[in-house]
């Protein structure tokens, strides 16, 4: 009876943790990995203040500080042929590389909704149509992805977004780092990103509208926020006919379950 009793009560445990787990992978915040880094002194930087940026911009220059000076010892190691302490060096640079690494703030909170994408900046184009070639050719297996090339294609889409606020590109940007995070089952990021598209740009020539509302509906399971996106979506973006019966179908279905 006893050991009934404390399995049931281990099966209603393991329920309740499940329940309470991020509908996020958290695979799209993963750092991308990076080739070596140039040696040199590292910026030094005191923690100015207790905000999430602040540490957050701590916690990062100390970790390229840590990894610069493996480096540096491996090559010192190198070139005074000291192999014991060489192997330290490269199993303790090793390990790091395993280790992951999250970014903790992303461009599209930080940048807020009442960013416009309207002005054309050259640099910006450039810079967005290089960005979009290496999420391209991250799926160019179409099956398996390099996830490593979509995570700095998401680096690169947020540094546009802060570099160059204004431009008629961060819309397009926003819209393309959603795909991304969705890739990665991130979906409340995916969500957010999706949102920025057609706030800074209300006109933006995606279906950023209708893909908030599916993973409101779908994986969010936050319907009547959806059932109003749907509906907004069949107003504003219109000429995505293949989106729209889709919609059209689950509005029917909301409504009716309701």
């Amino acid at each position: 009876m006893a050991r009934i009793t404390c399995t049931t009560l281990v099966i209603i445990l393991l329920n309740v943790l499940a329940g309470c787990q991020s509908t996020d992978s958290g695979k799209g915040l993963l750092m991308p990995t990076r080739t070596k880094t140039s040696l040199g002194s590292a910026p030094t930087v005191k923690i100015t203040g207790t905000s999430e940026a602040d540490i957050v911009e701590h916690m990062a220059v100390n970790r390229q500080s840590y990894r610069q000076g493996l480096e540096l010892l491996v090559e010192y190691y190198t070139r005074t042929g000291n192999n014991t302490k060489l192997t330290l060096a490269k199993k303790e640079l090793e390990a790091m590389n395993r280790v992951p690494q999250y970014k903790y703030i992303v461009a599209a909170v930080t940048e807020g909704p009442n960013l416009r994408a309207s002005v054309s900046i050259p640099e910006a184009d450039e810079f967005f149509e290089d960005t979009y070639l290496l999420q391209k050719k991250a799926g160019e297996l179409v099956i398996i992805k390099d996830d490593n090339l979509l995570r700095q294609a998401l680096d690169r889409y947020d540094r546009l977004i802060k570099e160059y606020p204004t431009s008629d590109k961060i819309d397009d940007a926003a819209f393309q780092a959603a795909v991304i995070y969705e890739h990665f089952k991130d979906y409340s990021y995916a969500l957010i990103y999706y949102q920025r598209a057609y706030q800074w740009d209300p006109y933006t020539a995606h279906p950023a509208r209708f893909r908030a509302a599916r993973i409101l509906d779908k994986y969010l399971h936050r319907r009547a926020e959806a059932l109003e996106l749907y509906r907004q979506a069949l107003e504003e973006e219109a000429e995505f006919e293949e989106w729209k019966e889709f919609a059209k179908k689950r509005i029917k279905e909301i409504t009716k379950s309701e």
